[in-house]
């Protein structure tokens, strides 16, 4: 953790039209006396590190692949295969989640604080919970309480799971009271390439996650399914999104170091990305309107055909079916949370609460509300809805999550949700580098030599999350 400086080149590079890039990057000179920067100027990069290096980065591709939405067209053993080792995950949390998103987010809250710029400190409470969670998920125990008390402390102890996610909460629970004050003369404006300074639409994002985590805990120690959907239920009652009109995403631009980060992992040099079978196979299967919209056709024009994660390389991995342009053009969005996943988490809520008739309803509404993000056409949605089996209470939970991994395409969400359901059922990858899908990602070796802790010797990918128990 001694490390927690900006990586100033990729966060230049990847800046979205946004000026001042010499004034950002000296927010760090001196790590130990960071100097007063305009909010305005420590935002953007701090959106674009978790959209680009962390949303659409390694986390992102990870989810893909063990998910098996995505696969690689290289030979095993490799990522997809689930070959992971602490150097593979070193810049997650050395340059990315530390430093660039954590840290400038706590020097943008603080000096927000201090000047009553209420809006920015809501948003980096907001983006704070939204980071920890995607740190932990993937860590279990990390450095929080102590983790910014340089140089006083250059070795922070790491606090645990169960313990971050009472801080995630309790952050989005300030980000709502921060919202609730009077307005500040500085406020969020295109600065903010997530809502652009609309802050009812920031309120709707925090309740949803507020939701998201909630239910993360269904299984957790010391919680119960009906706890955790109630608390669930309850927060999207209070102000949850209601329309795809305030879903969370950032556009991206059909401009050279503007591009969608799926743009940018799937051109030729960056190894063969291309669709998974699995997923291809299940939209397939249910003759899914979506398809044609989510992947490209293979080199027929008329087949969708997806690689077997781990199988043996294609000659020409162009000749396969890939990400299309909804998702993985320059200037596609990337989403961080949707209106479809706010309705799945309804709808599992109601299951647990009210039964499989009471969720039918939502659980339908929440396919009709992907279907309509991405333009399919009324009568294809309506016709697909119409053919998906009635729940019940020995199928609600599978179909379920089924749709919302479909409607999650490329989101961290699928490897939390098939964690914490067990769904999608994934085969093991053929070539598989161990025999079990892991559970979780290594430490990063900067940080076993940085900063030795106990959770370094006693964990490995096979070991499960604190709430990570069915």
């Amino acid at each position: 953790m001694r490390r927690l400086y900006i990586a100033a080149s990729l966060i230049c590079t990847a800046l979205l039209g946004v000026t001042g890039c010499k004034k950002f990057l000296d927010v760090n000179t001196d790590p130990n006396n960071p100097i007063s920067v305009s909010e305005k100027l420590i935002l953007p990069p701090v959106i674009l590190t978790t959209t680009t290096q962390v949303v659409g980065g390694y986390n992102g591709t990870v989810a893909a692949f063990w998910t098996q939405q995505l696969s690689l067209n290289q030979e095993a053993p490799h990522l997809e295969s689930y070959r992971i080792v602490s150097n593979d995950v070193d810049n997650t949390w050395t340059f990315f989640i530390y430093p660039n998103a954590l840290k400038n987010l706590q020097v943008m809250m603080d000096q927000a604080a201090s000047v009553g710029h209420n809006e920015y400190v809501a948003i980096g409470k907001t983006l704070t919970a939204f980071n920890l969670a995607i740190l932990t998920d993937v860590w279990g125990s990390v450095p929080y309480s102590e983790a910014f008390k340089v140089p006083e402390n250059i070795k922070p102890k790491y606090d645990s799971q169960e313990s971050i996610y009472r801080n995630i909460q309790q952050l989005l629970d300030e980000a709502l009271v921060a919202l609730d004050k009077p307005a500040s003369g500085i406020k969020p404006g295109n600065d903010d390439l997530i809502y652009q300074g609309d802050m009812a639409k920031w309120k709707s994002f925090i309740y949803t996650l507020k939701a998201r985590f909630y239910l993360r805990l269904s299984n957790a120690p010391g919680r119960t399914p009906a706890l955790q959907a109630d608390s669930a239920l309850k927060a999207l009652a209070k102000g949850g999104f209601t329309s795809n009109g305030q879903n969370a995403s950032v556009q991206y631009q059909n401009a050279a170091q503007k591009e969608n980060p799926w743009f940018k992992n799937a051109e030729s040099g960056q190894g063969g990305l291309v669709m998974g079978q699995t997923f291809i196979n299940f939209l397939k299967a249910t003759a899914d309107p979506r398809l044609p919209i989510i992947s490209t056709t293979d080199a027929s024009g008329v087949n969708y055909v997806g690689k077997m994660n781990g199988a043996k390389t294609v000659g020409d991995y162009m000749t396969l079916s890939r990400i299309n342009s909804f998702y993985g053009s320059e200037g596609s969005a990337l989403y961080l949370t949707t209106y479809a996943e706010a309705l799945f988490i309804k709808a599992e809520a109601t299951f647990i609460m009210s039964g499989a008739a009471a969720a039918e309803p939502i659980y339908k509404e929440a396919i009709a509300a992907h279907m309509n993000m991405l333009g399919v056409a009324t009568g294809a949605a309506q016709a697909y809805i119409n053919s998906r089996p009635a729940l019940t209470a020995a199928n609600a939970l599978e179909q379920i999550i089924y749709e919302k991994y479909v409607a999650n395409f490329l989101s961290i969400e699928t490897y939390n949700d098939w964690r914490r359901t067990g769904f999608p059922k994934l085969s093991l990858a053929e070539n598989a580098f161990v025999n079990y899908i892991p559970r979780r990602w290594p430490y990063p070796s900067n940080e076993e030599i940085a900063n030795p802790q106990p959770e370094h010797k006693s964990t490995s990918i096979a070991t499960r999350v604190w709430w990570d128990t069915k």
